[in-house]
């Protein structure tokens, strides 16, 4: 056995034997989390995102610059692929090739092209970094916290492989050259970068470029191992999990919907619990495995971070932050985990397991108010998830969009949210009088049914409502259920909204009919303020009551609303169409039945929800209703569509005070303002009601009038249609 090939394979058993011994460790821990039901299915989209996301790079080109860095590392791996297997199959036979491809010119020029390429990318990043520097932007930077010294640990190892690379093969074309031989696979040209290497190679002589070539193969066979090792031993272990973790993601995607919450692979019955049913997460164990596995796949990239309304506005949360917090949980508590409790434990291991899951680290020494020290860095002492960081989430889903390897960090905040409402009774005091109003009255504000009928005595013509006639069925003549909501019903401003969507609804001929006092609260804020409980009866009884009517098509104002009843209600049996009012009057519009009028010019800009856009995808029809009335020029913000920032008010935020920070509604209210527009159009209640406040302080700060109103699309249309019709 020669030299080459001893020293060769002695390093290649080590590094993989440790790298396999470290793989089985991690398969082991991924597996230990709960079951994740319906992981499996539609086979088809899941690898349709394999092509998009993992291959196509989809999401990580959505940030230009850093996007095209990646996929030349991760495009120039795939090719450099056939050199590694070039360089093992040299160990065994000096003139070994790829089988059929492996002395095309084509392949030898991309595998250089992509070599070079990766030193480009390695660069791009590097300047990157630099630039976005923690250590002098602070909370600015999205590599706030960060583990930004394996960041460049594993720049130079990529580094490492390309040199090596190159310094191997240019040494192999000078032997083939200077001995006659075919050694170096590519001698008919195409290896272009491998050549030139070799010209600076060539001078010291045959012997020595016999020897850099068995030294550099066996350098590269080393960093290209134990590159594998540190990256199953470092934050980059997400190469190898992202693609599984993308591929085991919620289809479409982890917006909108919440999971349910299951008892082994069944639901949970309310009624009368499984034995092993799990409420929320308590601690890191009771994470599904895919939970797990979102924890492996954190690039750490703070893409996340960067959107985050609550990190934006000075507050403790970072979905970064809580995914590493979670994550460096979860391995420190990985023996107990796999060996059980009757296992010994060193005292890291036992301090490891008594940490609660959520407290407050506000207190800790070393740790600024955030609960971290400047580098963004965080003590292992007391619990894993700082207390108002778990609050402070307003479930908008910026996180979850931006997130490259689709970590689902709503499901996560919910699971934690639901045990510590149904379990430990531990949530922000303002939410108790909400959770009372939901279960006693039916809607957030606590009124009575009989006042969410109070608005049609407002309006100049009759509307229809369910069983005032005496029906046990929606009429067959009615077009569309008008579900009000709660805000809709009660709230002053959001019920101009209702009464411009009946108007315009009654102008084009379209027959509707509300439910009245049968109307009750879709569940959504107690759902997402983790009360799973509370949301069930108030989803159940809804289902039940439109299942019974007959209910087909159904209008709405509010995003949340529609998110409920379309796409959470299908899990208890109610499957509807539902459509927005924007989606709905831009249709009417297009369809002519609606007459436009043209008023004074006005500059108008839109504010995208959360759970109309991000959530819902639907960003075109409010902007096209806009652009279509006459007398508007629409303007938009720098934050729009799948960047929009969100006005605060969601996850149960609505009822909670900001007394962290600066307030999520004016940051997005100064946006708004600074585009110049008199007028800022929004599509939710809820939306209405956080930026028409943002307004009225400024304009209270500067002691002058607000120059700039907030008004729903709907009441913007109905000021520009014609009623003779």
């Amino acid at each position: 056995m020669t030299l080459r090939l001893t020293v060769g394979l002695l390093i290649t058993f080590v590094l993989l034997g440790l790298s396999a011994r470290r793989l089985m460790f991690l398969f082991k821990l991924v597996r230990s989390g709960q079951p994740a039901p319906n992981r499996t299915g539609d086979r088809g989209e899941r690898v349709k995102t394999q092509a998009t996301e993992v291959i196509g790079q989809r999401k990580l080109l959505a940030w230009t610059i850093p996007g095209i860095a990646h996929v030349f590392a991760f495009w120039g791996f795939l090719v450099l692929s056939l050199t590694i297997l070039e360089a093992f199959g040299a160990l065994f036979n000096n003139q070994f090739a790829v089988p059929l491809i492996g002395h095309l010119p084509v392949i030898g020029f991309f595998e250089d092209l992509f070599s070079i390429l990766v030193i480009v990318g390695i660069i791009m990043f590097a300047v990157i970094r630099i630039r976005k520097n923690p250590e002098t932007l602070g909370r600015e930077s999205r590599f706030f916290g960060s583990h930004t010294g394996a960041a460049w640990l594993v720049l130079f190892m990529i580094f490492n492989v390309i040199w090596t690379l190159l310094l191997y093969r240019a040494a192999q074309y000078n032997v083939s050259v200077d001995n006659g031989t075919d050694n170096f696979p590519f001698m008919n040209g195409g290896a272009f970068a491998t050549e030139t290497v070799a010209g600076w190679l060539h001078p010291l002589g045959t012997t020595a470029n016999e020897w850099l070539e068995m030294v550099g193969l066996w350098l590269n066979i080393g960093v290209i191992l134990g590159f594998s090792l540190f990256v199953l031993n470092s934050k980059h272990l997400h190469i190898g999990a992202a693609p599984l973790n993308i591929f085991f993601s919620r289809r479409p995607n982890a917006l909108g919907p919440l999971l349910p919450m299951y008892a082994g692979l069944e639901e949970v019955n309310f009624e009368d619990p499984q034995d092993d049913a799990l409420f929320g997460r308590s601690k890191i164990e009771d994470l599904t495995w895919k939970g797990n596995l979102d924890l492996l796949s954190c690039t750490e990239c703070g893409r996340c971070q960067s959107q985050c309304p609550a990190w934006n506005t000075g507050k403790p949360l970072s979905p970064k932050l809580m995914i590493m917090d979670m994550r460096d949980h979860l391995f420190a508590k990985a023996p107990l985990i796999l060996a059980g409790e009757e296992a010994a434990h060193s005292q890291a291991v036992q301090d490891e397991a008594a940490r609660p899951l959520v407290g407050d680290r506000s207190g800790l020494p070393h740790a600024d108010t955030d609960g971290y020290d400047a580098q963004g860095h965080r003590s292992n002492e007391g619990a894993v998830i700082d207390y108002e960081a778990l609050w402070g989430c307003t479930t908008c889903g910026a996180c979850v969009q931006q997130c490259p390897v689709d970590i689902e960090h709503i499901d996560h905040f919910v699971d934690i949210r639901r045990n510590q409402v149904m379990i430990e009774s531990e949530f922000p005091s303002e939410l108790a009088g909400l959770f009372k109003n939901l279960e006693t009255k039916g809607n957030p504000w606590g009124m009575n049914a009989n006042g969410r009928t109070a608005w049609i005595e407002e309006i100049e013509f009759p509307v229809r409502v369910f069983g005032m006639e005496g029906e046990d069925k929606i009429p067959d003549d009615v077009e569309y259920l008008f579900w009000v909501g709660c805000a809709g019903a009660y709230d002053d401003r959001a019920k101009k909204t209702t009464k411009a969507v009946a108007e315009l609804l009654h102008t084009a001929g379209i027959n509707f009919m509300v439910l009245g006092e049968g109307e009750t609260c879709t569940g959504d804020p107690a759902r997402r303020a983790g009360n799973e409980f509370l949301y069930q009866m108030q989803a159940q009884q809804n289902v039940e009551v439109l299942n019974e009517l007959g209910a087909k098509r159904i209008v709405v104002t509010c995003p949340h609303c529609l998110n409920t009843i379309s796409r959470e209600y299908p899990q208890l049996g109610g499957n509807f169409e539902v459509v927005h009012h924007t989606v709905l009057l831009n249709q009417l519009v297009s369809e002519n039945r609606l007459t436009l009028l043209k008023p004074e010019d006005e500059t108008v800009t839109y504010h995208d929800p959360c759970y109309l856009g991000r959530h819902n995808k639907i960003y075109m029809p409010p902007r096209e209703l806009l652009t279509n009335m006459p007398g508007v020029d629409l303007v938009e913000m720098d934050r729009n569509k799948e960047k929009s920032f969100c006005c605060g008010a969601g996850g149960g935020r609505m009822w909670m005070e900001e007394r962290i920070g600066t307030r999520i509604n004016q940051n997005r209210g100064d946006e708004a303002i600074a585009t110049g527009a008199t007028k800022i159009a929004v599509a939710c209640p809820f939306c209405s009601v956080m930026l028409n406040d943002a307004v009225t302080v400024r304009a209270q700060e500067s002691g002058s009038e607000a120059t700039t109103e907030v008004v729903d699309i709907a009441t913007l249309l109905l000021d520009r249609v014609s009623k003779s019709e």
